[in-house]
């Protein structure tokens, strides 16, 4: 079973063999993130959770490239720009507008949902469809402008 941890400590092997140190050190650090969430909860991360813990750190990253465009630090908004491209590797491809209305509408059908305050029985039936692949932001602003 080739689990995402067990990917990423594969790529970090093939990155020292081709001597990639700016993606070694990303790596490293994703790494590293999946082993001090393990240690802190005592136990051993299934994908869904590295993908939560990947998602988070992506999120990070972004933050940090507005804060980084607005004292014009290109060097590092570049950084942050190349670590979110190998995070993005180990994630899912985002669902597209199209696709992502498609299942807000199934969903609404599906749990019958009429009123703006349903939108938590509609989060729930579709959480496990959309994990990693779009914003659970964006998901309710969909949910609320149907619902409206």
């Amino acid at each position: 079973m080739n689990t995402l941890k067990n990917r990423v400590m594969d790529e970090v092997k093939l990155a020292m063999k081709a001597g990639d140190k700016s993606r070694l050190a990303t790596l490293r650090l994703m790494a590293a993130a999946v082993k001090q969430i393990e240690i802190d909860t005592r136990a051993e991360l299934n994908d869904s959770d590295i993908m939560t813990v990947f998602e988070k750190m992506k999120k990070q990253r972004k933050d940090s490239i507005e804060q980084y465009i607005n004292a014009q630090r290109d060097d590092l908004v570049a950084q942050e720009q190349y670590e979110i491209t190998i995070i993005n590797e180990f994630l899912p491809t985002p669902l597209a507008q199209e696709e992502l209305q498609s299942l807000v509408k199934d969903a609404v059908n599906h749990t019958q949902a009429v009123v703006v305050a349903d939108i938590g029985k509609v989060m729930e039936w579709l959480q496990p469809r959309i994990a990693g692949r779009a914003s659970s932001k964006d998901v309710g602003a969909l949910i609320r402008k149907l619902l409206a």
